[in-house]
């Protein structure tokens, strides 16, 4: 194939988990843009560099203040993004227009198979099927990607 990899930012304040991302980014077929650790800095990253997917934790070192970024990095900037948070339960109903969550603490596969996942769900437009273990389409997302039948399961 000779389709251009997913540009993913990454927005995590925990530069060891940010590093370990970009590693998982690259085995699922995708390349990291980027990494901001506030979402002041996260928003103006994703003006310039325009990514196809964000990866938004909830705590940044600016505090609580990913799932503001996440919105606006959606709307503003046409980005998807994905939460990858341990505080799941702060998330409004609506997900902020972020795609769903990956909770912490995740493992390799999970990050992995969860991100080939959304690249063939951006990519054409529907899912290929349930979502693999250890993600959560948001109830847009399911109904956008042709799975508005499919149970949410945590």
């Amino acid at each position: 194939m000779n389709e251009r990899p997913l540009g993913v930012l990454i927005v995590e304040d925990e530069v060891l988990l940010a590093t370990e991302l970009e590693f998982l980014l690259v085995e699922a077929g995708c390349c990291s843009v980027g990494h901001a650790m506030s979402s002041d800095e996260a928003m103006v990253l994703a003006h310039d560099l325009q990514p196809d997917l964000a990866l938004v934790d909830v705590h940044l070192c600016d505090g609580p203040t990913g799932v503001n970024a996440a919105r606006r990095i959606h709307e503003d900037c046409g980005a998807v993004a994905l939460f990858m948070t341990a505080n799941v339960k702060r998330l409004p109903e609506d997900f902020a227009g972020a795609c769903g969550v990956i909770g912490k603490p995740y493992s390799s596969f999970v990050v992995t198979t969860g991100l080939e996942y959304l690249r063939i769900c951006m990519r054409e437009g529907r899912a290929p099927g349930p979502p693999p273990i250890g993600l959560t389409l948001s109830p847009q997302y399911l109904a956008l990607w042709g799975l508005q039948d499919q149970q949410m399961a945590g």
